[in-house]
């Protein structure tokens, strides 16, 4: 299950991951959502992305691959329907009325579905973006193909959607952190086991929605930290613990998961981890 999904059947159950939402989601944008930037870079750079590209971004959080988009000349409309957190530091980071300045483009922000940023106004989009990356824990898709079925009749015939996944575990020193939050939350191993990443995770996406895979790339994202302290609030932030945290407690989470970076902590106290992320470009048919 996605972490969406983690929290939503943990709510079923009764039971609820002990976090501050609030705080959670500033140690996301302030800690963990920069360790993507490589690949968001990467997707821009061979798309074109620039003036004239209408994107739509779906799970877009507090809003960095907007941000960037949007600096590069783009049209910007992002949607998110579980984190109202990370959308509210989405909206001071992009929408101009905060900062009084004037918009580079047309920007919008919608807590909701992708049917929820239709507008007959708006023209299609040209671009659409599911930057969360699947392949990390056993489920995790679920979901994104009907999300992709509701924004791809948004956007132009043609257009690409871009999906993006965890590399294969031996590319990804994080993994062996991740497996953590599996040990941990072994009662509720049905909703957050880790699972190492299949090579056509996203192409089965992709062609459950109905769209043509037409490429994809591997990009290096590094996880680097100052100290161990910022590690455990970044890796924490992404909500993959949150099924540990629930069937445990914070203190004990936090504990072995800090112990689980200590072989990638170097002499001047930072934690560095080399990963490798993979994106796929799709079609809208």
């Amino acid at each position: 299950m996605t972490p969406t999904l983690v929290r939503q059947h943990l709510a079923h159950a009764g039971e609820t991951p002990r976090v501050d939402p609030g705080a959670r989601a500033r140690d996301w944008s302030e800690i963990q959502e920069r360790m993507l930037v490589p690949l968001y870079e990467a997707v821009y750079e061979r798309l074109d992305v620039g003036h004239g590209t209408r994107l739509l971004g779906l799970g877009c959080g507090s809003g960095l691959a907007l941000l960037m988009a949007a600096s590069r000349g783009a049209a910007v409309t992002g949607v998110d329907a579980s984190r109202p957190e990370r959308l509210a530091l989405a909206r001071e980071r992009l929408l101009p009325e905060a900062w009084g300045t004037r918009p580079r483009g047309k920007t919008r922000l919608v807590e909701g579905t992708p049917q929820d940023a239709a507008d007959a106004e708006t023209p299609a989009y040209t671009l659409v973006t599911a930057f969360e990356p699947i392949g990390c824990l056993a489920g995790d898709s679920e979901g994104l193909g009907e999300l992709l079925q509701a924004a791809t009749p948004l956007a132009e015939r043609g257009a690409p959607v871009v999906l993006a996944g965890w590399g294969p575990p031996e590319r990804c020193t994080t993994s062996s952190v991740l497996r953590v939050a599996t040990k941990l939350a072994d009662p509720l191993r049905s909703t957050g086991s880790w699972r190492p990443a299949l090579r056509d995770d996203l192409e089965e996406v992709a062609q459950r929605a109905g769209l043509k895979p037409d490429g994809s790339g591997r990009v290096a994202c590094p996880f680097g930290y100052a100290d161990l302290d910022s590690a455990v609030k970044g890796l924490l932030s992404t909500g993959l613990f949150d099924a540990a945290i629930a069937a445990t407690d914070q203190a004990q989470v936090d504990k072995e998961v800090a112990e689980a970076l200590h072989p990638y902590q170097r002499r001047d106290r930072t934690v560095w981890m080399p990963n490798v992320f993979r994106y796929l470009i799709a079609r809208v048919p």
